[in-house]
């Protein structure tokens, strides 16, 4: 009986703690530390101008309650911008500047109370904003099924090439043909296509939300067509790797399964580079584009496509009688390839940038110039790990069979 008496004493003991912690809510955001004094400012303010930002640098008045230090300005388009740092650092980056210019800054020391100092009112003067560059060396041109955008992002600016078509009002509208992107060589490929003219409008946008000029061009795909792959075989030559590690022949190539192991070709890892393979592509074509999307390397943190075995640089070829004994006196070589990380992150490190890329698959285009060709050899150089042996998912031909 006792016992019971002191469980239901303890059981009332903890709501009433309960309630009483619940009726406290009213100051769960006051702050931690009540000090009502003013914290001191920064000092020795120095400012380091650069494209389409300012970093400032200071010394950190000496206060035990100081948090952070907070900058307020003005974008150019009107936003207001608050940044902080903690009292670990002594700088701030005043970022999202599109045009070069002297702009206001306050910078103020907050306390442990949120309390702010006498603000110091600096100028700065950012660059213009590095959007400006991209867009001068902004080009769009017929391709194949399409256009082909290009331009220079050297300093690996975050940004969205926008491309705009016509609605059926007559207004400009982003398409999902957008580009986003913060690589530094910047080429993408809009596909599917006719053979009619295309009006379009590009401008460049960076996250705060800066645009560009506009610019306007007309565009006239040139005909292309996937090869069915249904004609695709394989046409092993002397000197083409060999493939007994795991009897993955060429026609998992052309299964449709992108990503699913075994359903990949792969070929043996003790011979060295290079590993050639060909195609018949089962009359003759004249090619524009090898698309080839590589074997995902499973992995505890996801899937990685550059690294192991997939290529990294190699060859394409073309024949059409190719010689029996493997030599490639009767191949043309159609170009030399390389795939290149948008992000340039190092090895086993990629950025979702870089996983959409590969999922899409890789375009490798042929010279225009290039006649019709029934058989392509591909010779891998080099593979991310490198050696010679390579892994492909799927790989498909397109161009003109006509």
């Amino acid at each position: 009986m006792k016992n019971l008496i002191l469980k239901r004493l303890f059981i009332v003991v903890c709501i009433t703690t309960i309630i009483a912690s619940c009726s406290q809510d009213d100051n769960t955001n006051e702050p931690l530390f009540v000090d009502g004094s003013v914290p001191e400012q920064v000092s020795n303010i120095t400012v380091i101008n650069e494209a389409g930002k300012s970093t400032v640098k200071y010394s950190l008045p000496k206060d035990k309650n100081l948090l952070y230090i907070k900058a307020t300005y003005t974008i150019d388009n009107g936003t207001k911008m608050e940044v902080k740092s903690s009292y670990y650092k002594n700088s701030l980056i005043l970022d999202g500047f599109a045009g070069a210019g002297e702009r206001e800054v306050e910078l103020v020391s907050v306390s442990r109370s949120e309390i702010e100092s006498e603000p110091v009112k600096i100028t700065i003067n950012p660059e213009e904003s590095p959007i400006f560059d991209v867009f001068k060396s902004l080009k769009i041109g017929p391709d194949f099924g399409g256009l082909f955008v290009e331009a220079d992002n050297p300093k690996r600016k975050e940004l969205a090439i926008l491309v705009m078509q016509k609605d059926d009002n007559g207004d400009w509208v982003t398409t999902g043909n957008s580009i986003y992107t913060s690589t530094n060589d910047i080429f993408r490929t809009v596909r599917g296509l006719d053979t009619i003219n295309y009006d379009f409008a590009l401008t460049i946008r960076d996250r705060f939300l800066n645009t560009t000029d506009t610019l306007f061009q007309t565009i006239k795909p040139i005909y292309e067509t996937e090869i069915p792959r249904s004609q695709y075989a394989g046409y092993p030559l002397p000197g083409d790797a060999p493939t007994n590690d795991f009897g993955f022949g060429l026609d998992r190539m052309f299964d449709n399964n992108f990503i699913g192991w075994p359903r990949i070709y792969i070929t043996d890892a003790a011979p060295p580079a290079p590993h050639s393979f060909t195609i018949d592509l089962g009359a003759e074509v004249k090619i524009s584009r090898v698309k080839i999307w590589d074997y995902p390397q499973g992995t505890a943190a996801g899937y990685f496509y550059y690294w192991q075995f997939n290529m990294r640089k190699f060859e394409i070829w073309g024949s059409n009688n190719p010689n029996p004994d493997g030599t490639y006196d009767s191949w043309n070589k159609l170009g030399d390839y390389e795939v290149i990380k948008p992000s340039g992150l190092p090895l086993t490190q990629q950025s979702a940038e870089d996983l959409e890329f590969a999922q899409d698959g890789f375009n490798w285009p042929i010279p225009i110039t290039a006649p019709k060709y029934r058989y392509i050899r591909i010779k891998n150089l080099e593979n991310w790990s490198g050696g010679g042996r390579l892994a492909i998912a799927e790989m498909r031909v397109y161009g003109d069979p006509r």
